[in-house]
């Protein structure tokens, strides 16, 4: 196998062009335990950590933009973004053991494409979005439309995600991600939420995302708690459609981690608590804005 280390985004396009059969990796907890696995190794590895771009944090304009490489660790301690975006980074913080941690990254979560991914969910309901650099240049995508299906991306030949960009949230707004493992620590993610709610100043909600991870071949949007949400002061009849939505949208699997009927009422009670814990940060940032 080969082993390449470019110093720029153009360099490793270059190298994808020349090498179609070439593998990149951000962190290569993914790929190496794969290739261990029993998975066909690739001719060529190319290492993105070396790209300045892709280990960077930057805010500005309004924008975050995560460099596809970073360490999740990078992003857990960075006290601005888990004050405007703590659901993200919570569920960045999720991935793998505190090792795994100084290694991992969004941009290897998202294109690894496990429908368990714990950022995924996180990094839909914020409207995320990915910048793909190939050899004609860069494009920008929504976080939800990179996974097609288990292991499956809408990445073309020669691309990959260079950096993920997140919008700040608009006043009066929370993110949350819960997912439910067997485990403490360390484990799959049985169902996993992500949710955001923005609440005007009389705590009716205004705006509402909802995502599930790991009931479905994908991370799935579920407009029907969404729309059961806007209008409503979270209620006990709203949050009751929340979890009736939730566990509707999901098209799980039976296998040795839950049956499908597990998963289904799992999902609808995290959805519940993943909204209410959005919401309760959307009212504590109305709050804090109250007092400045």
């Amino acid at each position: 196998m080969n082993y390449l280390a470019p110093a720029t985004v153009e360099e490793a396009a270059n190298m994808l062009s020349e090498q179609p059969a070439a593998k990149v990796f951000a962190g290569a907890t993914d790929v190496i335990p794969q290739i261990r696995a029993g998975r066909p190794e690739p001719e060529t590895l190319i290492d993105l950590k070396g790209i300045a771009r892709l280990t960077s944090v930057n805010h500005a304009g309004g924008t975050w933009t995560i460099g596809a490489a970073t360490p999740t660790v990078e992003l857990t301690e960075n006290a601005e973004l888990a004050a405007e975006l703590p659901g993200l980074v919570e569920a960045a913080g999720l991935i793998g053991s505190d090792q795994i941690q100084n290694r991992c990254s969004l941009g290897g979560n998202l294109c690894n494409a496990s429908p368990a991914a714990d950022s995924v969910p996180a990094m839909i309901v914020n409207g995320a979005r990915a910048v793909i650099a190939s050899g004609s240049g860069t494009r920008t995508v929504p976080v939800a439309d990179i996974a097609t299906g288990p292991g499956a991306t809408s990445l073309a030949e020669g691309e990959f995600v260079v950096e993920i960009e997140v919008d700040s949230p608009p006043a009066n707004t929370g993110d949350a991600y819960l997912r439910m493992i067997p485990r403490t620590e360390m484990d799959i993610a049985v169902v996993g939420v992500g949710a955001r709610i923005t609440l005007d100043d009389t705590g009716t909600c205004t705006s509402a995302t909802v995502a599930l991870g790991a009931v479905a071949p994908t991370a799935v949007r579920v407009p029907d708690a969404e729309a059961a949400l806007i209008g409503s002061t979270l209620d006990d009849a709203a949050l009751a459609a929340v979890a009736e939505a939730a566990a509707a949208a999901c098209n799980p699997i039976d296998d040795k981690r839950g049956t499908v009927a597990y998963r289904r009422q799992v999902a609808g009670v995290l959805a519940r608590r993943a909204v209410v814990a959005a919401a309760q940060r959307a009212a504590d940032d109305n709050q804090q804005g109250a007092q400045r």
